[in-house]
């Protein structure tokens, strides 16, 4: 059936042939929607007919499209605004299997031949998404990319990134429940948990993300849905030891879910070390190309199941030709996260020891907090280098401003390099004694790292730093 790929056992594929080629599998069944399954309800005689008019779809069509153009001329019983309408496309509609690139498939609804089929449908018999709220081959397609990159269950591409997380806790948390999260994130997160959960009865404890003894008091002293954290996280790029984390939530019944984002599955697969669920702002490294807002969720088939179930709900569906760029992007992610890779690992030794600078931020550095979680889990360390300026809030930017080839822009994992003060960016808002209550320093940069060249990056950044006093 069309979502029979949603049982699939993990697959443990991680190569670049993987990432290429899985959509064109998907390719044929996404896109004719046409094959049979054993029939149950229906009976025998309704599945014989529904699979009859299958194969009267695939006789219509030719080979090649342009013979079904030639075979199918449309009606001209109609008169000439409902001929626009309809021919040319009602019947005799071109294979699109065999195009070497997966359509886009800009359609907000599917039809049914009739009622049989409609309802073989609604028994499970017939694959369908039947509107687009619920699916789409385009997205199913990239859907199913995800997921052997991940080795997960299930995946379910949306909107945004954020979307993702909120349907996520949304659907998994109840009403009264209790999560576990960590200090450092992204801001838009911490601020849902923390001032919109509270209306369903939701309660939160927030943990340094090495705090594992606060982790298994919380699990003692709460009925824990969910642990939720960021690895690496945003900004300062703390790593968490996943499977220390799923051993202890794991027997007190409590899911673990994974941000990846900032890592990628090229980097590291939390899935693999006993996480539940992860989630990815796919706006980032998997489009690649700072085009396209997107979110994804991948792993356990029945958890992913639940916020499909929400998500159906509420809507956020990913527009199909954002799909595709998405799906897109990922042919190319591990040749571009290698790249990004090494800029940053490269940037933070250089700026490491640099007379102007207080501190380096990053995980693959020796002097990082959580070096050892992140040999141990990430085969590269990603894109990002947060980054302390001797100086205040205004000889920081004085730095930024200085720098030439950097983009002043949020985000990252484009091919492009971005900069940005996450005092100015994210928390300007906010005021001196907040900022510093949830250790954002005016003095501090993140360095989002393209695919440039090296030596060009680095004597950009050196030059601004010359800059400041």
């Amino acid at each position: 059936r069309l979502c029979s790929a949603h049982g699939r056992s993990r697959s443990t594929h991680r190569d670049a042939a993987t990432v290429l080629h899985s959509d064109a599998i998907m390719n044929t069944t996404a896109c004719s929607m046409n094959a049979g399954a054993a029939p149950t309800a229906v009976g025998a005689r309704l599945h014989n007919a529904v699979r009859a008019r299958a194969a009267a779809r695939v006789t219509r069509v030719s080979p090649r499209s342009t013979a079904v153009v030639a075979a199918n001329k449309g009606s001209n019983k109609w008169s000439d605004s409902t001929q626009a309408v309809h021919n040319g496309e009602r019947e005799g509609r071109p294979r699109v299997s065999d195009s070497l690139t997966t359509p886009v498939c800009m359609t907000s609804t599917y039809w049914f031949k009739d009622t049989a089929e409609l309802i073989a449908y609604q028994e499970g018999d017939y694959g369908s998404f039947e509107y687009g709220r619920y699916g789409n081959p385009t997205s199913r397609a990239c859907e199913e990319k995800i997921r052997l990159l991940e080795g997960g269950e299930d995946c379910l591409l949306s909107a945004s990134g954020m979307n993702s997380a909120i349907c996520m806790l949304l659907a998994l948390v109840p009403a009264g429940g209790h999560i576990v999260t960590t200090t450092d994130c992204y801001r838009r997160t911490r601020q849902f948990v923390q001032t919109f959960m509270p209306k369903m009865g939701i309660t939160c404890t927030v943990l340094d993300p090495s705090d594992y003894d606060g982790l298994e008091k919380a699990l003692e002293e709460h009925d824990c849905s969910l642990y939720f954290s960021e690895s690496p996280t945003n900004p300062y790029l703390r790593c968490v030891d996943v499977e220390r984390i799923a051993k202890l939530c794991k027997p007190k019944g409590c899911l673990v879910c994974i941000d990846g984002t900032f890592a990628t599955p090229i980097n590291s697969r939390a899935l693999d070390f006993g996480a539940d669920l992860v989630i990815h702002s796919a706006s980032k490294y998997f489009g690649g190309h700072n085009d396209v807002l997107a979110g994804c969720i991948v792993g356990d088939k029945e958890a992913v199941g639940k916020v499909r179930q929400f998500h159906n709900i509420m809507g956020g569906v990913i527009d199909p030709h954002a799909a595709y760029l998405v799906l897109r992007g990922l042919k190319t992610l591990s040749l571009r996260v290698a790249r990004h890779n090494d800029n940053a690992q490269r940037l933070a030794e250089r700026l490491e020891g640099h007379p102007k600078i207080e501190r380096v931020h990053y995980p693959g550095l020796a002097s990082h907090p959580d070096h050892e979680v992140a040999k141990k889990y990430m085969k590269g360390f990603g894109g990002v280098v947060s980054f302390e300026i001797k100086g205040d809030l205004w000889a920081t930017a004085k730095f930024i401003d200085a720098c030439e080839l950097p983009y002043i822009a949020p985000s990252l994992g484009g091919v492009e390099s971005l900069i940005e003060q996450p005092t100015v960016v994210s928390y300007w808002d906010q005021g001196p004694e907040k900022r510093a209550a949830i250790g954002i320093k005016d003095n501090l940069v993140r360095m989002a790292c393209g695919i440039e060249d090296y030596e060009d990056i680095e004597a950009d950044i050196l030059q601004a730093l010359d800059q400041i006093e």
